[in-house]
Order: structure tokens, then sequence, then C-alpha cells
């Protein structure tokens, strides 16, 4: 597996499908705005997607790819992996169903217990719990979906395992149109609170739970196609299914640290005035976009790759892709979050102000952007740095940190969120993550697993200098664009190009003069020989 390749395939179609999440989130902003009914459909959708997170594509695939990479025949047989697949489906199916059964019959306590202070608004709480029970069942879809990707992964095919969540996302932007449009024809039907709102709400869920059939129809395709057969069959508790529960219990508080935090976060952020879920969700889609690009897709790129080396017993090649994924990460990293930060502002007006996005809505999605993105780096780092542990079937040492990255959450939100209302809420996300990093990179250290090595150390150094040039460029051009940002789309679309172009001049230009960039790798890339 060539890692800069393979990011590059995953990271590409991640950019795809964060483009296309803007572009549902733009119209979501100005059609519905951040009210009851944005609130009630982002608290459903986040359930899902949440559980979907931890379990699915946290826990589930940080378990499963080293277990299936041991079992995948050094010349390419399939037969012991696709037995041990099947054995994995057949009990797993079973339990998904139960959950989602489970969480649909009690989603009013659940919902209660998220969202309670919905109840002081009229309506609000029955639509979330509504909404959520159309929602819930993606889970069951896009668990299977992650199960399909992992074995694609760990076969080296990342492109269609990197392409799925672009259909859901290009199924919720038809719901959210037709949902617009039915609005106006029956809306005047609609009592209660909500109005018009509550019909593109009902068909954004709706969209939700058809977007997942999609999406495993995808999947399940391009698994036939590469010739791998799953079967179902009676569910045993074999070894290797016994394995993999004793390693994904863990696994689902370390590897998902991010994602218990999001939960968390979800119910302080219920807490405080309406929209504030919206404005939270507004800010983060903009956060993830660098997240998934970079973070997600290395860190799905090297753990095959770990797991292959460590299982060898080969240190040095093992070193050299940990080394390489952090240099990259940051690489692409510093300079993103510095760019959000300086331009949170402009980057808030440009895609969402306009219909019932505001300029007060605009205002508080930029403080909580800014504040988010100061732990952008920490949150790649955590995908980065994780992959070392779940190679090494280490899922004990993860969950230490996590708990205590969520006490130190928990903590700080409910003595001061009163006060810093939710940018309070994100800059707790921020330094928490910061705190978990310091911690998985001291116990690697530690452990003699991994340390930093002198010259990556000098790039990192130099990368951050590189950013410092891009940061002070930005501040120095914002001004001279800013009646550009909220104005027609021609305007909005130049000024953000402006600003991207002149920062990506200026950042890659110090970069390749401080020796920010290996200039050996990027060679070898160019020749496609690019290491590991």
């Amino acid at each position: 597996m060539n890692l800069i390749r393979a990011t590059g395939t995953i990271g590409g179609l991640t950019m795809v499908s964060r483009i296309a999440g803007f572009v549902r989130d733009m119209l979501l902003a100005r059609i519905l705005g951040p009210g009851l009914a944005a609130d009630s459909f982002f608290v459903a959708f986040q359930l899902p997607n949440i559980f979907r997170r931890l379990f699915a594509e946290g826990a589930f695939a940080s378990a499963f790819v080293p277990l299936f990479s041991r079992k995948l025949g050094k010349d390419g047989e399939l037969e012991d992996a696709e037995q041990f697949s099947s054995e994995v489906v057949s009990v797993f199916v079973p339990v998904l169903i139960f959950f989602v059964a489970l969480f649909e019959i009690a989603m009013p306590a659940i919902i209660w217990l998220m969202a309670s202070s919905f109840q002081e608004v009229p309506g609000k709480f029955e639509l979330t719990v509504a909404l959520a029970r159309i929602t819930f069942p993606y889970l069951f879809l896009i668990s299977m979906v992650a199960l399909l990707a992992a074995i694609l992964n760990s076969m080296s095919r990342f492109a269609a395992g990197a392409s799925f969540p672009i259909l859901l996302n290009l199924v919720l932007i038809a719901a959210l149109l037709i949902g617009d449009d039915a609005s106006i024809l029956i809306g005047e039907y609609v009592r209660g609170p909500g109005g018009e709102d509550i019909i593109v709400a009902y068909f954004l869920a709706g969209g939700v739970a058809l977007g997942g059939v999609v999406q495993l129809a995808w999947l399940w395709f391009w698994m036939k196609r590469s010739g791998f057969r799953l079967r179902f069959q009676r569910p045993r508790l074999t070894k290797d299914v016994k394995e993999l529960g004793i390693i994904i219990l863990p696994a689902a508080f370390g590897a998902g640290v991010y994602q218990i935090s999001q939960l968390v976060q979800l119910f302080f952020a219920t807490q405080l005035p309406g929209g504030s879920v919206s404005h939270l969700n507004f800010a983060d889609r903009l956060n993830q976009l660098p997240l998934g690009v970079i973070g997600i897709a290395l860190g799905t790129a090297i753990l095959p790759a770990l797991s292959r080396h460590i299982g060898a017993d080969d240190k040095e090649q093992a070193d050299r892709v940990q080394s390489n994924a952090i240099e990259l990460a940051m690489l692409l990293t510093f300079p993103a979050a510095a760019a959000l930060m300086i331009c949170a502002p402009a980057f808030v007006n440009a895609f969402f102000l306009g219909g019932q996005f505001d300029a007060e809505d605009a205002r508080i999605t930029s403080n909580v952007l800014t504040a988010l993105v100061a732990g952008l780096p920490a949150y790649v780092l955590i995908k980065v740095l994780t992959p070392a542990f779940f190679s090494r079937k280490d899922t004990r040492t993860p969950v230490y940190a996590a708990a205590i990255v969520l006490i130190f959450f928990i903590t700080f939100n409910a003595l001061l969120i009163d006060r810093l209302g939710i940018v309070g809420i994100a800059s707790a996300t921020a330094i928490g993550a910061w705190l978990n990093v310091f911690m998985l990179y001291a116990i690697l250290q530690k452990r003699g697993h991994y340390a930093l090595n002198a010259p990556l150390v000098g790039r990192l150094f130099s990368q951050l200098l590189a950013t410092g040039a891009m940061a002070a460029m930005l501040f120095y051009l914002l001004p001279y664009l800013s009646d550009w940002f909220g104005g027609s789309v021609f305007e909005r679309v130049a000024s953000i190009a402006a600003l991207v172009s002149a920062g990506m001049l200026v950042y890659f230009g110090a970069a390749a003069l401080t020796g920010a960039i290996d200039r050996s790798k990027i060679a070898l890339l160019v020749k496609r020989k690019a290491p590991n």
C-alpha cells in the first residue's frame, strides 16, 4: 500500500462528500435556519451518527481490520477472510437489529435524557422523538456499510469505502429540495409549532433512512465485484468472533472519544437557548472538512499497514508509516486550522448567510467555529495515533485516556456553560482533544512503541513557520474582501477562492523555503514510487 496515494484517494473522495455536505447544510441554513425544526432534526440525525462513528466506524473497524488483515493470505487468498467475515456478520446483524429495536421503543426516554429542555418549547420534544424514530434505523444500515468498507479497505480497495458518504448527502439534498416544495404546497394544512418547517424536517429524516439503503447497495455491489463472498449463517460465537468482541468492548470507548464527547456536547447544547444545536452543527460542518479529508483518511489508510508491519515485528517500517502519517497530517492541518480561525466570519457568511440564517446567527456560528478549530490538529492527531494502539490489539490504553478527557469535558461545561454558552462547549472540546493527544503520545513514547525523530520535529517546526506566514497574509487580506463575503453568489465564490488561493500560495511557498516539505518524498511521489 502506498500511504500517500491511498490517503489521496480517500481524502479526495471525502472532499467530494464534504462539499456535498456543505451544499446540503447551506440549503438547510437558508430553508430552515437555526430554529425549532432544525434543532430537532440535528438531534435526531446526530443520534444514529454518534453511535455509528462510535461502534461501527470507530470500535468495529479498529478491531476488525487487524484481525481481517491477519486472515488474508499472503498471495491474496480470501477463503479464511471470507469465513471470518461471514461468522462476524452472522452475529453482528442480530445484535444490531436488537439494539435498533430497543432504541425505537425507548426513544422518548432517550430524547428526554439527551434534550429534556426541548419540553419547554411546545411541540419540539415530540417532533424530535418522531424524527429520531425515522432516522435511527440508519444505524443498522450504516453499520453494515462500515463492515463492508472495512473489508474493502483491508484489501486496499479504498475508493468504494470512501465514496459512500457522497450518496447520503446527495439523497439529503434531494429530500431537502423536495420537502421545501412540498411545504409550499401543503404547508397551510400543517398546524402547530414549526409550521411548514416540520414538513421539510420529516422529508430530511426519511432521506436519512433512504440514504442508508442506497449506501448499503453501493458497497454490496463493490464487494461482489471484488470477488469477496459474504455468507449469512447461523450465529455462532467462534473463537475469532469472541476475540473480536473482547477487542471491541473497550475500543468502543477508546476509539470513539471524539464521538462520545459529541454525545455529551449535544446534551449540553440542548440546555442552551434555541438554535444553539444548529449553530454548533453549522460550525462543525466547516471543522469536519479538514478532519475528514486528512485525519479520517490517514487513520483509515495506516491501520492495515501498521497491522502488517507490527505483525511481522518490523518496528522500523511501522515507525516510518507513523512518522509519514504525522508529517503529512500536520502539513495540511496546521494551515487549515489557522485559516479557519482567522477567516471564520468570512467562511460562515459566505457559506451560510441568507434566508432564515441571519447576521446574528453568523456571528454566533463564527465564534463557535473559532473555538472549535483550535483543536483541529489534535482531532487529526488522535486519528493518526490511535491506530498505533489498535494495531497492537491494545484497546485498554485509549480507554483510560478517553475517560480522563471526558471527565475534564463534563467538569468544564458543568462549571462554565452558563458563563461561556455554546462557545464554552466548543472550547472544552478543543482543550480536551489536545489533552488526549499528549496522553496518547506520552504513553507510546514511554513504552518504546514510537517517538518523534529529530528530522520530523524540524519539519513540524518549519510547517508552523509557514503557517505563521500564511496567517499574517490572510489577516492583511481580509479587510479588502469583507464586503464580498455576504454579497452575491459570484462575490462569495470569488472572495473565498481568493482567500484559499492566496493562502495556499503563501503557505506552500513558505513551506518549500523553510523545509517543511520533504522534497525527497515529493520526488518519489511524482515518480509514483512513494514509500509507505
